[in-house]
């Protein structure tokens, strides 16, 4: 009897230069059956996906890291490196690379392709954003180029599918000669001299297969002009970062009412169906208001991260990073920190693991220790919730949003604070001042697909509701524990909670956090928050709901307006701002830094820099009659 076995699926791994469309080539590819994780033993990221080719064979497809190189001078080049020559313990080497490059910057993306052949592994060269070459007149004689490089050659426009359709097609043809018969490797880490001899072989392939554009493209050029201009290019990103913090507040606020409805409203359906008592408790103020007082502030989150996307996918970021360049520079920052401090502002946690672009150690460790100032989206519910208890709903000028306006100097106190902490970090503690060059490939203006910014901000929004519904709903259990034993003695006058453990270690931690105005209600919320700062507002709304006997569930911030002084309330802002990253990123750092000393200096700094600005700011609104 024989017994049919299904064939092993081909394992393909995708390599390209940064900026070459290879991740939108590979949401192309996989859709929505990829997943994202971590390479054991570091923190480079490893998306993975499983694709079917034409003839519905079975592709598994790893995504490697952007790589000029596989000299491995990052952590990037390194995995890029070890994946590729099969080095990786628990991972079955590529049967086919994929080599990606833009087909209108091709210099680097062929050097790159000559070093790859030397590691003996079949190869397919993906000539991206074929249509914009066309556009531009470039001419590409694609028999001429597979036969100078000695592998095959396709195109493709990674963001349209009928490109995608003929590239499935080639895979079946190419794979099915090509995939999985190795040669024996001859790569050797490349000298300069090797990398200046691989390029030169570079251009004569390109002289020979490929002619200038008839009719080059001035549209980049001319956008640039603007948008590179060192005035209005700084006016216009300070315009776009305005406008951003701004939509934070006024397009999130329709879908947040949404939410806080829906979590009221079964709360209170929870609330009249259970009986009074523990569970109904823990249901309503542990859970539901503990969880949905985080998970309301999705909209903003979502919008902040669109932005981003948005931004990357146009190619702005890079013309960002090359306009902050002058100002980073003074500060002691190079300017390929822009990029991973911007992205900290959605997460420092992949801000920090970005900056293995940063060749040089000081450079890449200066980015670490200030990548956590960045407002980062975990400090917007703090931030929200404060703000809209304590700032009015008013308009400057007309126009503009007060609390937009609050938001966005917060956001701008954590660039500066971010800079000031470089420069005296360079100027006092490194023996090195010299910040080396700037350079900088700036890619095309592409218009954003739609396809791959709605499959990155799903994958950005599952991991946040992931967060919420791990992290967030232990820590609320554990605060709901101890918020409500021990339970009230008999004859009791005060609030069930003023007699719990919760009390108790918020008055003996209350003398510590006084001179800064911090209730004992605060002092318990600051514990949880080292898990993950949005958990502080979820631990104020379950001691206020439980203290309350739930009507604060569903009003918090008008709970804290009645009872903290405006002192209070900024000074708790003023403490955000610095206040020590939650446990995920301080573990993230000691594992980018490779020790536990970076991480506590991280730690106390920033611990030190949140209690003396809690406390200026809040001796100054005292003094000021706040208090």
């Amino acid at each position: 009897m024989t017994i049919a076995t299904e064939p092993r699926a081909w394992r393909f791994a995708l390599v390209g230069t940064p900026n070459s469309g290879k991740t939108a080539l590979f949401n192309a590819l996989t859709g929505s059956r990829q997943k994202v994780a971590n390479y054991p033993g570091v923190t480079v990221e490893r998306r993975a996906g499983r694709f079917q080719t034409a003839s519905g064979h079975r592709v598994d497809l790893v995504d490697l890291p952007g790589t000029y190189s596989l000299r491995g001078r990052s952590p990037d080049e390194e995995i890029a490196r070890d994946v590729v020559l099969g080095r990786l313990k628990d991972e079955t080497p590529p049967d086919l690379l994929l080599c990606v490059a833009d087909a209108t910057n091709l210099r680097v993306a062929f050097r790159l392709v000559l070093e790859l052949k030397r590691a003996g592994r079949p190869m397919l060269l993906v000539l991206n954003m074929i249509d914009i070459a066309r556009r531009r007149g470039i001419e590409i004689d694609l028999d001429k180029l597979s036969a100078e490089l000695g592998i095959p050659v396709v195109t493709a426009t990674a963001v349209r599918r009928n490109g995608i359709d003929d590239l499935l097609r080639r895979l079946d043809e190419v794979a099915a000669g090509h995939a999985g018969k190795f040669t024996d490797s001859t790569w050797t880490t490349p000298s300069a001299s090797d990398l200046r001899s691989a390029q030169r072989e570079a251009d004569r392939i390109i002289k020979s297969a490929i002619s200038d554009a008839a009719r080059p493209d001035t549209l980049t050029r001319r956008i640039d002009a603007v948008l590179l201009h060192p005035v209005a290019g700084l006016l216009i990103l300070l315009a776009v970062l305005f406008v951003m913090f701004q939509a934070v507040f006024a397009w999130a606020q329709p879908a947040m009412e949404l939410i806080s409805g829906s979590f009221d409203a079964l709360g209170a359906y929870v609330h009249g169906l259970l009986p009074d008592g523990l569970l109904q408790s823990f249901i309503q103020n542990g859970v539901i208001s503990g969880v949905g007082s985080v998970v309301v502030f999705l909209p903003q989150i979502m919008i902040l991260f669109l932005f981003i996307l948005l931004l990357e996918d146009l190619g702005y970021m890079a013309r960002a990073a090359f306009l902050m360049d002058r100002i980073m520079g003074g500060a002691g920052l190079h300017g390929r920190a822009f990029i991973p401090l911007l992205s900290s502002f959605a997460c420092a946690i992949p801000g920090i693991m970005a900056t293995r672009v940063i060749d040089n150690k000081r450079d890449r460790l200066t980015t670490i220790l200030v990548a956590p100032l960045m407002t980062c989206s975990a400090r917007i519910p703090v931030y929200t919730l404060l703000i809209s208890a304590f700032i009015p709903d008013q308009k400057v000028y007309g126009i503009i949003g007060l609390q937009g306006l609050v938001m966005f100097g917060l956001y701008a106190v954590g660039i500066f604070s971010a800079l000031a902490v470089s420069f005296v970090a360079n100027r006092f503690f490194w023996r090195e001042t010299a910040t080396p060059p700037f350079m900088l490939e700036l890619p095309d203006y592409k218009l954003p697909r739609l396809r791959s910014v709605v499959i990155a901000l799903y994958t950005r929004v599952k991991a946040f509701l992931y967060r919420a519904g791990t992290t967030i709903f232990s820590m609320m259990v554990l605060i709901w524990f101890l918020a409500s034993f021990p339970q009230a003695p008999a004859g009791a006058t005060l609030p069930a909670i003023d007699y719990s453990l919760a009390a108790m270690i918020g008055r003996w931690i209350e003398p510590v956090l006084a001179p800064v105005g911090f209730n004992w209600q605060i002092s318990v919320a600051l514990i949880p928050g080292m898990a993950a700062r949005e958990v502080a507002v979820a631990s104020l709304g379950t001691v206020y709901a439980i203290a309350g006997g739930g009507d604060a569930a569903t009003e918090i911030g008008q709970k804290l307006a009645a009872e903290w002084s405006l002192a209070t309330a900024l000074a708790l802002i003023a403490w955000y701002i610095f206040a020590p990253q939650c446990a995920a990123t301080l573990a993230v750092i000691r594992r980018e830094t490779g020790g536990w000393r970076w991480m506590f200096v991280t730690f106390f700094y920033m611990l030190t820099l949140a209690y003396l600005a809690a406390f200026i700011t809040y001796r100054a609104a005292v003094a000021l009659g706040w208090g």
